[in-house]
């Protein structure tokens, strides 16, 4: 199925080329986005919970179905927990709701399976291919705006993001395309001058922290240089416009800060300590270098990504353009600022991608142009074949279409199973996979076996106890009465 998705997509992408080039913009467009979804939906069909960060996501989803606003990981802790833990604690603000509200919504409608909590970043996803065409296309032209949504469209990183299968997952694609709407919204503000834009452009930055916080204030900048770049407005209505646009923002994401300080004082208080560490310190073992993301930016989005990003830079400062310094803020500020934090990870900087598809769009057609000049066309067609071959082969890399690895493991079957054999609540103990087994069971689930005393105060409360058998249970426990013991496939370590 992987080999075939590949050569469907590859033909696509092909015949989005072709029509790209005898001007039908329509129909390339409409092109890369179906071979987009398709890449997005085969990568997002794992029937499994992935490990880092889904499996919470999912779960505390799944929680949300019940009280949308009391998000939770373990639902009905029985045992003693660190609320500092995000991993196995209670009450879960690890993360803005945004997302997870949507997932929530998702798995509500659609049932409590791994698809479900995956399509709305899917959806997302698939948008911000038509979101990227469209502002590069507003910022540029036509032909940027298909080269830029043909790279983002591709990249692998964003795919692989969209189908849980990495760190930061879901949150950071939702972030993404929040983003890309506000920066869409402003341009058609500017150019439309309709307050209910400017609305939207509020209300979109105000959803984008409600999902990974104030990173999501770069908009603001670039609101006012697309806004000055029309020539249009005053100073008095730039100013108006912009209290506008901010008091929306505030109005959408201020509500649930104030609720989570007054409901949850000990966790929020916490969480809000916790964010503002990843800055001075290198949490969950995620540091590095203040050249991390001029590393990383060349495993994402190709090797050859230094000779726009430089370029760019360099005529963008010297000609002074308002919308071109739009897309370089839109990089460099976020870069800077997330290069000299202490806490790294390479999704933090993924909003920030259509800014560098667009850098890489139009120097793409710088190239072609010089290429046409020149009597010496070879290096030129080289750049641009790499330009093209390296992002591919990342994304071949990451979607992994010709992997023999098991997508529907037996573990997740057994969990499945379990499920549908009626039972309806109890405490399962001794299982490795705890956060996965409790989004696919109403069981609560430790890794942990507690002593055979807390057993039995358990079994006396009223508990229906289960015990996963590794072979290594006590005599004692196994005989106990009110413990039922279970015999489920290991999940892989």
């Amino acid at each position: 199925m992987g080999a075939w998705t590949i050569i469907i997509c590859t033909v696509g992408f092909l015949w989005s080329w072709r029509a790209q080039v005898k001007g039908n913009h329509k129909l390339a467009l409409l092109l890369l986005v179906l071979c987009g979804a398709v890449l997005r939906a085969y990568t997002a069909s794992d029937l499994y919970l992935h490990a880092w960060d889904e499996r919470y996501h999912a779960l505390v989803a799944k929680n949300l179905i019940q009280h949308p606003l009391v998000p939770t990981l373990y639902d009905q802790p029985v045992l003693p927990y660190d609320f500092k833990n995000w991993t196995a604690n209670h009450v879960w603000l690890h993360k803005q709701p945004f997302p997870l509200w949507s997932m929530a919504f998702s798995l509500w409608l659609f049932g409590v399976n791994e698809f479900a909590l995956r399509l709305p970043s899917l959806l997302l996803s698939t948008l911000g291919i038509w979101l990227t065409y469209s502002i590069a296309k507003a910022l540029f032209n036509a032909r940027v705006g298909f080269l830029s949504a043909f790279f983002f469209a591709i990249n692998g990183l964003i795919i692989e993001l969209t189908g849980g299968r990495i760190a930061t997952d879901h949150m950071d694609v939702f972030f993404l395309v929040l983003i890309e709407l506000a920066i869409w919204f402003s341009i058609l503000f500017a150019r439309r001058q309709k307050v209910l834009y400017n609305l939207l452009t509020g209300a979109f930055i105000g959803a984008a922290i409600l999902t990974k916080w104030l990173p999501a204030l770069i908009v603001l900048p670039l609101w006012l240089l697309i806004v000055l770049e029309t020539g249009q407005f005053t100073k008095r209505q730039v100013l108006a416009y912009f209290l506008l646009l901010s008091a929306t923002c505030i109005a959408v994401f201020l509500p649930w800060q104030l609720y989570i300080h007054r409901a949850f004082p000990t966790e929020a208080a916490w969480e809000a300590s916790f964010n503002m560490k990843h800055y001075t310190e290198a949490l969950d073992g995620q540091g590095g270098s203040m050249l991390y993301f001029l590393e990383q930016i060349r495993i994402n989005y190709g090797e050859l990504v230094y000779l726009p990003l430089g370029w760019f830079t360099w005529r963008t400062l010297k000609s002074r353009s308002y919308g071109h310094l739009a897309v370089l803020l839109w990089f460099w500020v976020p870069f800077l600022f997330f290069s000299s934090a202490a806490t790294k990870m390479q999704g933090y900087i993924l909003f920030t991608c259509p800014a560098l598809f667009m850098m890489t769009a139009d120097f793409f057609c710088l190239l072609q142009e010089r290429m046409k000049q020149s009597r010496t066309k070879w290096p030129y067609l080289a750049a641009l074949l790499l330009l093209i071959a390296l992002p591919a082969r990342y994304m071949i890399e990451r979607v992994k279409p010709f992997s023999a690895a098991e997508r529907n493991p037996q573990w997740v079957i057994d969990l499945r199973r379990l499920n549908n054999t009626g039972i309806q609540d109890g405490i399962l103990f001794n299982y490795e996979r705890p956060i996965e087994a409790m989004f696919y069971t109403p069981l609560t689930v430790y890794t942990e076996l507690p002593a055979r005393g807390e057993l039995e105060k358990l079994i006396a409360a009223g508990h229906r106890v289960f015990v996963e058998d590794d072979g290594a249970v006590p005599a004692d426990v196994k005989s106990m009465p009110g413990v039922t013991l279970l015999s489920l496939s290991p999940p892989p370590p």
